[in-house]
């Protein structure tokens, strides 16, 4: 069995082991590492040597490409009663594997703690109550909170060393990434889904109809918002280009004393540990609606589908030696039993408790590991399993934190359709559609990066003249032809 992982070695987990036993039957394990993985895939393709099974190694994509090459296991859901209740239960994750009706790579789900958007609107609250503000709810009143953020020494200091927001930087091969400055398309009403799809490329869908926002009004309003905020100073002037590195340290200061204000991250996670001095002072909010737009109308990231599941975590060789040995193996791994070992470590050994039926708790075991960074012997979220939602896990502090930063946003989530108003995680276009989307988006994001970044940086947006050319220039670089490709791809798959 092949695992595509940078996990702990297979060999130490007793899990592991056990089901061997379990499935009566030898397991011989290779690893191959993600950057090794990313240079081997194709070849591996190409040669047709292939795993008996594969572990976050193949995508449905993949599968397509070579149909010969792989075992189809949505014909085999009579051997994987694991799998087909799995399906029964979440049928969003049997859609997000299904090309032209036909399932032949599993995904994986990870506990409804996990149907959270991984994205999340960061305000220092300790600064709030200290200045006696009030949690922003408009454009008008960020305003106000940015600016005493920037002048009113809230860190006590004594020094004008405050950043009241600190967007990420914008990325050159796309419009939109994790935690991109462009969430704020959700103030004006605009569903994002950065977690993964289109939605990096500008897609978007309103009202079953699909369009991208780099060509709306709403973008346009974003984009002078934030080169607002960098001519008051609440926002720094190089934000737009600065790497990872000096943004991170910028939001993690000394990890005592907060230089910054507002933030778009993960969660609070994104200050330091989790429980540290400077962690603890900052919470998630709802997005503050824009300039004339209504709260019933503001709408926020709608990307948790994505975060609980992944389309890519089991595939099996069309060429398998033992098939019936091989399924077995698989209808195991998406046991609750296994699925809950793969993503804590192994119940003997103690990583995770059984206190019920349907119920876990992760011990101090596994938090020891976790503060140490220290490898842990499971899979974690490259899990080849699933858990059902009559499970209760206790004492999972990611899926505790980003639920609870998910939880200010249920208002937000519940102004738009989640099917007729963003893309479905299920939407997939074909091969010779995605050359064409990627082709495009080389030439597209080439142009529109540069251009963009300057008015974020420098102004210009508001010039008339400059945003028509701009329009103009998109449709010469095909921006028409991907929104038809995404159309014809949404009324596919949900209409």
């Amino acid at each position: 069995m092949a695992k595509n992982s940078n996990q702990a070695k297979m060999a130490d987990m007793t899990w592991a082991k056990e089901l061997e036993a379990d499935c009566d039957c030898s397991i011989e394990w290779k690893e191959v590492s993600d950057d090794q993985w990313s240079q081997q895939k194709n070849a591996s393709l190409a040669a047709g040597e292939i795993a008996d099974l594969n572990i976050r190694a193949f995508n449905p994509d993949d599968a397509a490409r070579n149909p010969t090459a792989f075992e189809k296991l949505g014909d085999d859901l009579d051997k994987l009663p694991n799998v087909q209740k799995f399906f029964e239960e979440q049928p969003t994750a049997k859609k997000f594997v299904e090309v032209d009706g036909k399932v032949t790579v599993l995904p994986s789900s990870r506990t409804k703690g996990f149907l959270a958007s991984g994205q999340h609107f960061l305000i220092n609250k300790t600064w709030l109550d200290k200045l006696g503000l009030e949690v922003p709810t408009t454009w008008d009143e960020l305003r106000k909170v940015m600016e005493a953020f920037k002048t009113q020494d809230p860190n006590g200091n004594g020094q004008a060393d405050e950043i009241a927001f600190n967007p990420r930087e914008l990325v050159t091969s796309k419009i939109g990434d994790w935690w991109s400055p462009f969430l704020m398309m959700n103030a004006t009403g605009i569903a994002t889904h950065f977690n993964s799809g289109p939605s990096q490329q500008g897609i978007y869908v309103k009202d079953g109809k699909v369009g991208n926002w780099m060509q709306t009004d709403e973008f346009r309003q974003v984009i002078e918002f934030y080169y607002e905020m960098v001519q008051n100073g609440w926002a720094p002037s190089d934000w737009v280009t600065v790497k990872d590195d000096k943004y991170n340290a910028r939001n993690q200061s000394d990890g005592k004393t907060a230089q910054v204000g507002m933030v778009f991250g993960w969660d609070e996670s994104a200050f330091g540990s989790y429980g540290s001095e400077l962690a603890s002072q900052y919470v998630s909010i709802p997005i503050p609606s824009a300039d004339g737009v209504s709260a019933e109308d503001t709408v926020w990231d709608g990307s948790s589908d994505a975060n609980r599941y992944e389309d890519y975590h089991m595939a099996m060789s069309a060429n398998a030696k033992n098939k019936d040995a091989c399924l077995k193996v698989i209808d195991l791994l998406y046991s609750e039993k296994y699925s809950i070992q793969q993503l804590y470590g192994s119940l003997t050994d103690g990583y995770v408790e059984q206190t019920g039926d349907h119920s876990y708790k992760v011990t101090d075991k596994f938090h020891e590991l976790q503060d140490q960074a220290s490898q842990i012997p499971a899979l974690e979220d490259r899990l080849a399993g699933w858990i059902s939602d009559d499970v209760e896990v206790e004492g999972d502090r990611g899926m505790d934190h980003v639920a609870s930063a998910d939880e200010p946003y249920k208002e937000q989530y519940s102004n738009y359709d989640h099917t007729k108003d963003l893309m479905p995680i299920y939407v997939r276009v074909s091969e010779t559609d995605q050359n064409t989307i990627a082709n495009n988006n080389t030439a597209l994001f080439n142009y529109a990066i540069p251009v963009v970044s300057k008015w974020l940086a420098q102004g210009g947006a508001d010039d008339d003249s400059q945003w028509n050319e701009f329009q103009e220039n998109l449709k010469k670089y095909n921006i028409d032809q991907n929104t038809e490709i995404w159309q014809k791809a949404y009324d596919k798959y949900v209409k």
